[in-house]
């Protein structure tokens, strides 16, 4: 009978494989983060469950910190409880350009029960390259 992993393990686990080289969970995610409309603002842990992927938050924090001008609006992805995340003039740079799409910030948080969008992974699916528009 295999060992239960225990939540430490398993942590551990998805640090190391949040790490590696992965083309399809990156692109997986790189479709909720597009999904996100101008004006609104999700998190990291969002976009990965949503992505089909729950608790690789790093690995989206990850995939834009390498790559953030390949088109995504990275500045719309916030840590939890609507904190920018970024240090010095990134994170200066994210809230300018949230400011600019018309978000506002309590302090120095977006206020989530305004700004916050619920991505429905069904939706941004439907939205990737394959997707055929009804109409």
């Amino acid at each position: 009978m295999p060992r239960p992993i225990t939540p430490q393990n398993l942590k551990r686990r998805i640090l190391k494989d949040a790490l590696r080289e992965n083309e399809q969970r990156d692109e997986a995610f790189r479709r909720m983060i597009r999904s996100v409309p101008r004006g609104k603002v999700t998190t990291y842990g969002k976009v990965a469950a949503a992505a089909g992927y729950p608790l690789y938050h790093r690995a989206v924090a990850k995939l834009l910190r390498n790559a953030p001008m390949q088109g995504l609006p990275w500045q719309r992805i916030v840590g939890a409880g609507g904190e920018i995340k970024l240090r010095g003039e990134a994170a200066s740079e994210q809230r300018l350009r949230l400011e600019m799409e018309g978000v506002k910030f309590r302090g120095r948080r977006v206020n989530m029960e305004i700004y916050e969008h619920t991505i429905r992974s069904w939706e941004a699916h439907a939205k990737g390259p394959n997707s055929r528009s009804k109409g």
